[in-house]
């Protein structure tokens, strides 16, 4: 494309070679921002840093929990341990393996 024009009556250059070109600039900015896709825009990398996180944590967390409950067991069975670490052991483990779904349930909640 040619965006120069020829020289007008008067010698100096037109302007509509630069209305077009503004013109041009604004529909590739509009369609940018309205359509992403086009964009080429990408997911957060916030987000694909603490899903990376979070599946590492799970991963080590689950043979910890597995060992957590056993060693409460025991306890609870000869007697030595009092009920309410118990409790506490079980809200924990619920709340670490349920911490996506929670997060979930909080941001439609305030529609986020």
């Amino acid at each position: 494309m040619n965006f120069t024009s020829a020289p007008s009556q008067d010698g100096t250059l037109g302007t509509p070679c630069a209305s077009r070109s503004l013109a041009a600039s604004l529909a590739a900015a509009f369609w940018s921002l309205a359509l992403p896709g086009i964009a080429l825009a990408q997911a957060s990398p916030f987000q694909t840093g603490a899903t990376a996180l979070q599946t590492n944590l799970l991963t080590l967390l689950t043979p910890v929990a597995v060992i957590l409950i056993i060693a409460l067991g025991v306890g609870a069975m000869v007697n030595r341990i009092s009920w309410t670490w118990c409790v506490a052991a079980i809200a924990g483990i619920a709340l670490s393996f349920g911490a996506p779904q929670i997060v979930t349930w909080i941001r439609g909640m305030f529609a986020v």
